[in-house]
């Protein structure tokens, strides 16, 4: 028997979690692992005894009303539940087993019991990826966007993506933008050269959609960085968090990774290097070379609404936590170096 969705961790017990792992266990532990960490949904570790793993990953709605509009308006569970149901099977990145996924699509409420990869190594997002660490990612991702390459379309038709051309996207982004840019700018400082790219992006909006809705396209992951990343023993990546992948031109991963997750010091040194061996790497994978001329301008327009991602996410996180504004301190920092080395306030 397939276990309701619940409306939040309480109403999940022995009898919830047997259901969803098919065999009788019980809920030694369930503690919540997100705070600070999960800007969109609730995370939480449950402790089990009984046949099967000792602990596993649940995730359910974030509790912020914020939060789960945005979720909700940008299907943002509903994606996330079709990619392990439909796509993760053949994800060539590795990605946590599911052991129970279900989603309601007119509330959007949603579950997720996931395979618990927290003893992999982690690279904290504040701190910054290292060079070969940032290799590997990038490698990986290649390869990701080389398996959906041309083939994202039918699935934005199922549902479990949604295109960048999708009419949402311009209806949405400029007052969540907004707001959210309002409540980080009024909470933190912000350096001068984000204030400038933050203030026109807005007007800057439909040229960069424009452009990351050109062909080629593929399907994106959308929120490829540190934070969603484990190393497993072998040095491979074990991917995580689904909500936002996409169909678009793949240089928006490549940007967002580059400036989220590495240190401004780092990223200067060694960012067009990575880009090189993304497209290197395409070309490897069979994706033919005569597609992936020229990108460069793209991506420095990909950076540019990547300054999106920080502002939609403050408006959902708490500011008074440490790890959170400390994030989003390190991610201006980051976008700093960005608009002055890619000259970011010249494509406003």
């Amino acid at each position: 028997m397939e276990p309701a969705i619940p409306d939040g961790i309480d109403d999940i017990d022995d009898v919830w979690l047997s259901q969803a792992m098919g065999s009788p266990v019980r809920a030694v532990n369930i503690e919540d692992i997100g705070t600070g960490v999960g800007m969109i949904g609730a995370i939480y570790r449950a402790t089990l005894d009984g046949d099967g793993p000792d602990t596993v990953v649940i995730k359910l709605p974030g509790l912020d009303e914020t939060a789960r509009f945005t979720a909700q308006i940008l299907r943002l569970n509903i994606r996330e539940v079709g990619f392990y149901r439909e796509l993760a099977v053949e994800s060539p990145i590795r990605v946590p087993h599911c052991h129970f996924c279900a989603v309601d699509v007119e509330t959007h409420q949603f579950v997720l019991v996931l395979e618990d990869v927290g003893s992999y190594r982690t690279v904290s997002q504040i701190e910054g990826m290292g060079r070969a660490d940032a290799e590997q990612a990038v490698d990986e991702l290649a390869a990701w966007h080389a398996h959906w390459w041309g083939a994202a379309g039918p699935i934005v038709k199922r549902g479990t993506a949604m295109s960048i051309r999708d009419p949402i996207y311009p209806m949405l982004l400029p007052p969540v933008f907004s707001d959210g840019w309002a409540k980080v700018r009024g909470a933190m400082s912000v350096p001068p050269s984000v204030e400038m790219v933050a203030d026109g992006w807005v007007e800057a909006l439909p040229h960069m959609l424009g452009s990351l809705g050109t062909t080629p396209s593929t399907l994106v992951h959308g929120d490829y960085r540190a934070d969603n990343m484990f190393f497993d023993d072998d040095g491979r990546v074990v991917l995580l968090d689904f909500q936002v992948i996409g169909e678009s031109m793949p240089v928006g991963d490549l940007a967002y990774f580059v400036t989220g997750s590495l240190a401004p010091a780092t990223a200067s040194e060694i960012e067009p290097g990575l880009y090189e061996r993304w497209l290197r790497a395409l070309a490897s994978e069979g994706v033919p070379e005569s597609e992936i001329d020229g990108m460069w301008d793209i991506y420095r327009g990909a950076v540019l609404f990547c300054v999106c991602y920080p502002m939609i996410a403050g408006a959902g996180m708490d500011l008074t936590d440490e790890r959170q504004r400390g994030l989003l301190a390190a991610t201006f920092e980051r976008f700093e170096r960005a608009a002055d080395e890619l000259s970011l306030p010249d494509l406003l």
